[in-house]
């Protein structure tokens, strides 16, 4: 649900506008500050998870498990030559595009498969990036070099298309592009025709532009996509987590207590604020 400028003027007893999830690209966070307003987020809950599931589609594609396992059970056993390219993953690269939790998890389980971790993030040192076991680079490097690009970006109006037709030229042609994190860091548009034309070899995606694309969506029908239906976050244990840790941080800022994860920290300087928490 957006939670946008309106609603949050109409909500004129509001306290604290608290996030079921991480990202805050649908909450009109300026607003609430303006307003008095406390904004949290659970922006923890699903590492474990969506860092899986990177993984997995990785690992998917390159050993094209779902090709093999479609083809056994329509055409029979041995019923795909041998043509395709499956690489060696051991001294491969892996780029990874923000370097924050989720980003930081997949640089821990890509450095178990042997992967080279290559990472671009503008708020994060060489010295951080190193201490992730990633090597720090600029975003052309990274694009030009990883066999494997994956997305962990939040959604800003800087990051809005970040992927887009000249970032795809850049793509060795045989490279998988990976995006977990929010659907419009993807020109589609752009990604369509990269896929068409071969100027990179698959995408593995968890999220589109669209939240409930259509069935006939032309992305969804090409054969070196594979697609999710957005639940990269999904446990039952990432579920429960997110559950009491939503309620908790709302109830926090009811109780005058100062929650865990406030997002709009410069709301506890508002000269007449809604909620009761001390700078």
């Amino acid at each position: 649900a957006q939670v946008t400028d309106k609603v949050v003027r109409a909500a004129e007893n509001c306290v604290v506008i608290g996030r079921y999830g991480v990202g805050v690209d649908n909450i009109a966070v300026d607003t609430a500050t303006e307003l008095g307003i406390a904004v949290t987020y659970v922006p923890d809950y699903c590492v474990d998870e969506v860092s899986d599931h990177v993984m997995g589609l990785l690992l998917d594609w390159n050993r094209r498990i779902s090709l093999f396992d479609n083809s056994v059970k329509g055409a029979g056993w041995g019923s795909v030559p041998l043509t395709m390219r499956i690489m060696r993953l051991r001294g491969k690269k892996l780029g990874v595009v923000g370097l924050g939790r989720i980003g930081r998890a997949v640089c821990a389980k890509a450095l178990a498969f042997g992967f080279d971790v290559l990472t671009y993030d503008p708020y994060i040192s060489a010295e951080q990036a190193s201490e992730a076991g990633a090597r720090s680079v600029d975003m052309e490097t990274l694009l030009r070099e990883s066999d494997f690009v994956t997305l962990h970006s939040p959604l800003t109006p800087d990051t809005e298309n970040l992927i887009g037709e000249a970032e795809l030229a850049l793509m060795k042609d045989d490279s998988f592009l990976i995006n977990c994190a929010r659907g419009p860091l993807i020109d589609e548009e752009a990604l369509y025709a990269a896929l068409q034309s071969g100027s990179i070899g698959g995408a593995g995606l968890d999220v589109l532009v669209d939240a409930h694309p259509s069935p006939d969506y032309r992305l969804l029908k090409l054969d070196n996509v594979l697609v999710t239906p957005h639940v990269a976050f999904f446990s039952q244990e990432a579920v429960l987590e997110l559950e009491e840790r939503a309620a908790g941080e709302v109830a926090s800022v009811l109780q005058g207590q100062m929650p865990d994860n406030l997002v709009n920290t410069a709301v506890l300087t508002h000269p007449n604020p809604r909620h009761g928490l001390s700078a």
